[in-house]
């Protein structure tokens, strides 16, 4: 005779968290009297400010009460009814807390201005330490980002061993990449960011110097902080920045294995930049077009990535310079044709965009003849018919 399959434990609905509806692992109560699973608590307080259950607000420097009763109560309950979720329900480890964090960037601090020059060992043993708590939870960032001049001590010493690895100098490499990681976890506001641009001149500079020296991680993390830096940017400084943005942000996105995200923070750069000053004739001069048309024919981008290319041709053909790259490059405008009406809607309005200021700026005999060729005249012939359906 087969044996009777076990029974099936019924959990107790207590031990559930009303989030994931799993078992708990390390329950939490809010001040509103009701007990989550930290993780989903915490996922949920990221975007949200009320209780899901009471719907009652919560601070926003609130911080769970850890019920260690009812976790007992549950890891109990695991190891008489089920080892493996007995394994599952640990007993968390001691969280760091406001002061010892507050600790931790003083530590960075006296070991980056406490001596000339810098404690470089007792420096990286502080922001390793600091960068390990930041990466552990989305709780931990937020409480390194509240702690006050953290975010400016970091950016400090990452400007200064920035430097310092421009020239030459390897010793701080470690320290640049550190900081630097540390900054790029943290969830700095965009005020923030504008007002350490503006404290911190050298932030940008240290920012192209980490693109040229950097690992490819380093090198990702600066696009990124660089993304988020210029997106803070008021139109003033904007049209002042260095030809060497430029310059790394092209050489990055010739170099697109370092990482998508990267990529398409690189591409966003220009599309941010370009309309302000000389931008445009920086970005040409840093050899962007081409490299932007070879993007084209990468059949395996994602849409958005297709589209941020499209726009950054955009704005380059709003000068003569860039339109005459366009134009030059012996698949320039089969390349640009090619993606409209393939991709999405602000593809192919940013193709069109870029058609329509070559033909009207740069329309030479050639020019119409390669349209023609390669099916440009019959493309925005579609889209044309296209957009009478719609209007009708």
């Amino acid at each position: 005779m087969e044996e009777d399959p076990q029974p099936q434990v019924e959990v107790p609905c207590y031990f559930l968290c009303p989030i994931s509806l799993a078992i708990m692992r390390d329950p939490v109560t809010l001040p509103t009297g009701i007990t989550y699973d930290r993780d989903g608590i915490e996922r949920w307080l990221l975007t949200a400010t009320t209780c899901p259950l009471t719907k009652q607000p919560v601070p926003a420097d609130c911080d769970p009460t850890p019920n260690h009763t009812l976790r007992r109560l549950i890891q109990s309950w695991c190891a008489l009814h089920d080892a493996d979720s007995a394994d599952r329900v640990h007993t968390p480890k001691p969280r760091v807390d406001r002061t010892a964090v507050t600790a931790l960037v003083s530590r960075v601090h006296s070991a980056a201005t406490g001596s000339a020059p810098p404690q470089r060992p007792q420096l990286l043993a502080a922001l390793r330490e600091l960068r390990d708590v930041a990466a552990e939870s989305d709780r931990n960032r937020k409480l390194v980002a509240a702690v006050p001049g953290a975010v400016d001590v970091l950016a400090a010493v990452f400007a200064a061993s920035a430097n310092k690895s421009s020239e030459g100098t390897g010793t701080a490499d470690a320290v640049r990449d550190d900081a630097l990681e540390v900054i790029a976890l943290l969830p700095v506001p965009e005020q923030c960011l504008r007002r350490l641009e503006e404290t911190n001149e050298a932030l940008v500079s240290a920012l192209v110097s980490a693109l040229q020296w950097s690992s490819a991680p380093s090198r990702a993390r600066a696009a990124l902080l660089l993304e988020r830096v210029t997106a803070a940017l008021p139109p003033s400084r904007l049209a002042s920045l260095p030809e060497q943005v430029f310059r790394e942000a092209v050489e990055l996105l010739r170099d697109r294995p370092v990482s998508r995200p990267a990529t398409k923070a690189a591409l966003q750069v220009l599309v941010r930049t370009a309309a302000w000053g000389r931008n445009r004739v920086k970005a040409v001069d840093a050899g962007a077009v081409p490299v932007l048309v070879d993007m084209l024919f990468d059949d395996g981008a994602e849409r958005r990535a297709c589209e941020l290319v499209l726009a950054a041709l955009d704005r380059l053909c709003g000068c003569a310079d860039g339109r005459a790259e366009l134009v030059a490059h012996a698949a320039g405008v089969a390349a640009v044709g090619r993606k409209a009406l393939r991709v999405s809607e602000v593809a192919t309005d940013k193709a069109v965009r870029v058609l329509r200021s070559v033909a009207r700026h740069a329309g030479t005999s050639a020019v119409v003849q390669e349209m023609a060729q390669a099916g440009v005249a019959a493309m925005l012939c579609v889209v044309a018919q296209s957009e009478q359906f719609v209007a009708l």
